[in-house]
């Protein structure tokens, strides 16, 4: 399987069109969130990504709005929001958790959630998935400009517990193209550019 990856697209139509130029040559497109900012800006977005020729994976941003992101893929026959769920495509599992983690700022928009809310949903992830989570793992992929680390304790732990074959993340954009391994799998921040992996 091939799968072309990105995030924090927020609301660039340009960065999304030189994406999805490439679809035809992926088995499934996954976007780990950030379509718009701040709560808008994100249904052109989503109408270029409908039009995607492959399946598409997707988990909220912190700064989507999850109860919209979820009406809008509700008649989305290829569209897969995952958020504490997961999906078989063409015998891979895929796992998804959106929002940050943990909160940084307490703005209205933002879409976060708490290390323990956060390990409570990535409880069911099945061994050997793609992980698709918005924030990165503490300490990998997640270094801000002043060097602190600002990832996911509870995301760190999924990962040495569920041994996933690839995780895919964003939400840093200091660590945008980032890459890092624990055990046999790799990780790596996205960003609103394409990215290709082979499973």
């Amino acid at each position: 399987m091939r799968l072309l990856a990105c995030s924090d697209l927020h609301g660039d139509l340009g960065a999304t069109r030189r994406i999805l130029a490439q679809a035809g040559a992926a088995d499934v497109v996954v976007v780990a969130g950030d379509f718009g900012t701040k709560g808008q800006e994100t249904e052109p977005v989503l109408e270029l990504l409908r039009a995607c020729p492959r399946p598409v994976v997707l988990v909220p941003g912190n700064h989507d709005n999850l109860m919209g992101l979820r009406q809008y893929c509700r008649d989305w026959p290829t569209g897969h929001l995952l958020h504490g769920s997961g999906i078989t495509l063409q015998g891979v599992p895929f796992y998804g958790l959106g929002g940050e983690v943990p909160r940084s700022t307490d703005e209205l928009w933002n879409l976060a959630l708490s290390e323990r809310q956060a390990a409570e949903l990535l409880t069911p992830c099945p061994p050997n998935a793609v992980l698709v989570t918005h924030s990165p793992p503490k300490g990998h992929c997640d270094r801000q400009p002043d060097g602190r680390s600002d990832g996911s304790e509870a995301i760190l732990k999924c990962l040495r517990a569920k041994h996933p074959r690839l995780h895919l993340c964003g939400h840093i954009d200091a660590s945008f193209g980032a890459t890092s391994t624990i055990g046999d799998c790799e990780i790596r921040n996205l960003g609103p550019v394409a990215n290709w992996f082979t499973l």
